[in-house]
């Protein structure tokens, strides 16, 4: 997604945006995770928290672009 987002004057890069969205629902996912003990069934933690959040990025991405069509 090419483009920029103008918040009071301050333009941002719409990756930018999308990535911290994309932190905000990790951390909420990753909070709910720990409360259910999921990680216990995971075999290695910090990689599965990457894959996580590269799927929200996209998710995230996904959804932004199908906004934008007409």
């Amino acid at each position: 997604m090419i483009g920029e987002l103008d918040i009071s004057g301050v333009f941002l890069p719409t990756l930018l945006v999308m990535m911290l969205a994309s932190y905000v629902l990790f951390l909420g996912i990753h909070a709910v995770l720990n409360r259910v003990h999921f990680y216990r069934l995971v075999w290695h933690r910090a990689l599965f928290n990457v894959a996580l959040y590269a799927v929200l990025l996209g998710t995230v991405d996904h959804f932004c672009r199908s906004l934008m069509l007409p």
